[in-house]
């Protein structure tokens, strides 16, 4: 493994301990889904700084022990990971924080939305007929837009500082 890799290991691993950290105490209940917008902020810095692939590791790795530690449902997995995936490939592709923002609010507000739905009904014992397949959509898009306006917010002003600059070439030097 190269330097280069074990610091976006590194940086993975304390963006997972904040996404973690930070559905502790900040989440709020919208329609039976806890919505945790700091792991939304999350998606997009993983996109930012290490990439879609590192991306849906995050979001997998900080919803499993959400879920571990009582403080995030099966909802986590669908929402996260959709979110992370597509605002990583738009990012991966664009180099557009607008964009990125916008595929993070539509990754995880309408296609984890739509995937939660086949996860309740199949693992949360929910009725099928008592949930429209869109249901999950509306607390979805709450948590994530306010996530991405946070992750908006911090990368401007990292941005701005110069530390956005600094940070990913760190990331991307080999050595």
């Amino acid at each position: 493994m190269n330097q280069s890799q074990t610091k976006k290991l590194a940086v993975a691993g304390v963006l997972c301990a904040v996404a973690v950290v930070g559905s502790m105490f900040i989440v709020f209940p919208v329609f039976g889904s806890k919505c945790a917008p700091v792991q939304h902020m999350v998606n997009v810095l993983c996109a930012v700084f290490l990439g879609p692939w590192y991306g849906v590791g995050v979001a997998f790795v900080a919803s499993l022990i959400r879920n571990i530690l009582g403080v995030g449902s099966l909802m986590a997995f669908p929402g996260s990971m959709c979110g992370a995936l597509l605002c990583g490939l738009v990012f991966w592709k664009s180099r557009n924080l607008a964009a990125t923002l916008a595929a993070e609010v539509v990754g995880t507000g309408v296609i984890g939305g739509l995937a939660a739905y086949p996860v309740a009904v199949l693992f949360m014992n929910v009725d099928a007929a008592a949930v429209a397949f869109y249901a999950y959509i509306v607390p979805f898009l709450i948590s994530t837009v306010a996530g991405s306006i946070l992750a908006g917010v911090l990368v401007a002003a990292l941005d701005r500082s110069g530390a956005l600059k600094s940070m990913r070439d760190t990331l991307e030097r080999t050595r």
